[in-house]
């Protein structure tokens, strides 16, 4: 199983001099991959919980990391869709690609808070199609010396898109609905789960990713299936504890169980304790809290 950490994405710890220093330390620990991930905005009392009031950009986040960085894979899980044209997703994403010496792992998504579709101006209707198409364009536009599309929802005229990547990233695609896994067995290169998944369920759905894969005439095992790790370090022993929760023995001890389901990739991401990636937690605090747990649960 590859081991991933995700670095300082939300609150009070997620400054540029917290992210260059988790990022050195995985890469010299022997991590495979560093994760970010995206909100767009906050609506004002929404009850998703602190972890999504501050957020940074994951592209401009794994720009910068690649210059600090030379080994260690650059993630995001996910970007939405939705929020972008193809277009422009695709001319980041290659340049992503080009600056980091092709270590990017391109997760995305469809989205689903309905603040960010009105504030981008694009509807949620029919996204599951729409994406679809995204997803056509945007490798054609990887591939291709002259693209020309006309579909349903995006039109380009007969174009070129330089550079375009030398080597292709992965695309994982999120989503648990039996749709969404449907369509990253038919499509993608892998399906990553999101941070409310029970990790105890993932053997299902990963179940049905393949079942697509197999049906489209795709091989399933060279799929993969990461899985986002909501690591939070906690004394042993808890009542009704849930799996990556608990102490570094414990948490560590959980990843064959995550393996067995059919879990090809971890990452742990802090961001997502709320005593660590809240904007009123004490940085100082999270940081030793996430350096204690980036030796601990080194691969």
């Amino acid at each position: 199983m590859r081991i991933g950490f995700a670095v300082p994405t939300s609150g009070s710890w997620a400054t540029p001099a917290n992210m260059a220093r988790v990022a050195r330390r995985a890469e010299e620990l022997g991590y495979h991959g560093l994760w970010t991930f995206q909100r767009l905005l906050y609506p004002r009392g929404h009850t998703m919980g602190p972890t999504y009031r501050s957020v940074h950009d994951p592209v401009v986040t794994l720009s910068y990391l690649a210059g600090l960085t030379s080994r260690i894979r650059l993630g995001v899980a996910v970007l939405n869709m939705p929020f972008f044209s193809p277009v422009l997703l695709a001319k980041q994403l290659a340049s992503l690609q080009a600056v980091s010496g092709g270590r990017l792992e391109a997760g995305l998504g469809l989205g689903w808070l309905e603040e960010e579709f009105v504030a981008s101006g694009v509807p949620m209707e029919r996204r599951g199609r729409r994406a679809e198409e995204f997803l056509q364009v945007l490798r054609r536009l990887w591939s291709e010396e002259t693209v020309e599309h006309e579909g349903e929802f995006y039109r380009l005229p007969p174009v070129h898109q330089d550079p375009r990547p030398a080597t292709l990233p992965p695309v994982l695609l999120g989503g648990g609905a039996p749709v969404a896994l449907r369509r990253a067995g038919r499509l993608a290169d892998g399906w990553i789960s999101a941070s409310r998944e029970d990790p105890a369920g993932l053997g299902e759905k990963i179940a049905v990713v393949k079942e697509a894969a197999r049906a489209a005439g795709r091989d399933p095992e060279a799929l993969r299936f990461v899985t986002r790790g909501v690591t939070r370090v906690r004394p042993s022993g808890t009542a009704d504890r849930r799996p990556l929760t608990g102490s570094f023995e414990e948490i560590r001890g959980d990843l064959a169980g995550l393996a067995a389901q059919g879990v090809t990739d971890v990452f742990h991401d802090l961001n997502f304790d709320p005593e660590i990636g809240s904007p009123d937690a004490d940085p100082a605090e999270s940081m030793r809290r996430a350096e204690a747990a980036l030796e601990a649960l080194a691969p």
